[in-house]
């Protein structure tokens, strides 16, 4: 795969795919901006170099037709705001209009596209408006990671056409995953959390002989404590799962890997931020753990201490609710006090050092949830395989 830097720009039309999924509020404000903050680098270097950008992005759900409030210009004005740029908004997505557009661009200057999902054909991987896309420019640049597990005609298509190369923040991700995943220092430890077993299996199954320990938390650990016998109340438990749960038990303790399940919990009576808590060592009938509990948090905390390659993906608990947030904070802080490489991986986990102010005191944090679980799972992104295939 090319890097950005071996990508001659100077002067051309430079496609760059970005994520700027960003929230807006009723008045079409942008509420977060860290997406975009994120492409800049990218950007910057591009600029620096000559390049002339014409940027692509989808934003919201609009289901492949036009939705007035979906519309980029907010988010051109925020990229503007940010780097004083002039930054051009596009009132279509392709088109003579939008050809013109981009053939009157100067060095340096940057041209926007409207929303990709008002085309149905974004989301459907449509060969023919990839073609069209990649007919807009010269050299196409993917920087938007959160979507590089879709096959859309955005991400999977266009190096069909064009030289092809992923931005700095796609690179930092791929380098940052392959580190863990294929040449971990030891310890190892992965760290996983949420709702369902269902939902990680396929990360345990490929994470198993890779790591030397496998912490569990949040409510995926009671199906595996119920597999061990252990009560547990009225906790989330996926009972089809618990035949499944009891292999991994098995294939943890036959390959010599310690899975670590909390020891004690937080519990409550019903699933409620103001719902009165306590923390037991046995869960209760009628009484549903919502958090791990002080002692495990020390036990995890332990095991976290001298591994060399730290991989965290999902809470401990309901970490939303104030009541039922120690148990992740305690991971978090364990975390961001290991001397090794720490590689946070999307969605809640992410959110989780956002709220708790330690978004920094990694070394690593995914910006693609479903991506970056993916990788996680082994599979091989289609955003990632189309440029390795890419045209040269």
């Amino acid at each position: 795969m090319k890097r950005l830097e071996d990508l001659d720009v100077a002067g051309k039309r430079v496609l760059v795919r970005v994520d700027f999924n960003v929230p807006l509020d009723e008045h079409q404000n942008v509420t977060s901006d860290a997406r975009i903050v994120a492409a800049i680098p990218t950007l910057t270097a591009l600029r620096d170099r000559g390049a002339r950008l014409i940027l692509m992005s989808h934003l919201g759900r609009p289901k492949g037709a036009v939705n007035d409030k979906l519309r980029m210009l907010p988010v051109a004005e925020r990229l503007h705001e940010l780097t004083g740029w002039p930054v051009r908004s596009a009132p279509e997505i392709i088109g003579p209009l939008v050809k013109d557009l981009a053939l009157s661009l100067e060095d340096g200057e940057v041209l926007m596209l409207e929303n990709l999902r008002f085309d149905p054909r974004e989301e459907a991987g449509d060969a023919e408006f990839g073609a069209e896309l990649a007919a807009l420019g010269e050299v196409f640049v993917q920087d938007a990671f959160g979507t590089c597990h879709r096959a859309h005609a955005s991400v999977a298509r266009i190096p069909e056409h064009l030289p092809s190369a992923p931005g700095l923040l796609l690179a930092k991700e791929i380098d940052a995953f392959a580190k863990v995943l294929d040449h971990p220092e030891r310890p190892f430890v992965a760290i996983l959390g949420g709702a369902k077993v269902s939902d990680k299996l396929p990360v345990l199954e490929n994470l198993l002989p890779r790591v030397d320990r496998l912490i569990i938390g949040g409510a995926m650990a009671y199906t595996f404590l119920k597999a061990q016998g252990k009560p547990t109340g009225k906790s989330l438990v996926e009972d089809d799962l618990i035949d499944e749960a009891r292999r991994v038990l098995r294939d943890a303790e036959a390959a010599g890997k310690v899975l670590a399940l909390p020891v004690d919990h937080v519990v409550s009576a019903e699933f409620r931020a103001d719902s009165p808590h306590e923390v037991v060592t046995e869960i209760p009938d009628g009484m549903l753990a919502l958090d791990i509990g002080p002692r495990t948090s020390e036990l995890y905390a332990e095991h976290l201490k001298d591994a060399k390659t730290v991989l965290w993906n999902g809470p401990m608990g309901v970490f939303e609710m104030e009541a039922f947030r120690k148990g992740t904070e305690a991971v978090a802080r364990a975390v961001a006090n290991c001397k090794g490489f720490r590689c946070v991986g999307g969605g809640d986990s992410v959110a989780a050092l956002e709220l708790l102010g330690l978004d920094d005191a990694v070394d690593h944090v995914s910006t693609g949830g479903g991506a970056s679980l993916e990788l996680l799972e082994g599979k091989v992104l289609p955003g990632v395989a189309a440029l390795q295939d890419a045209a040269s």
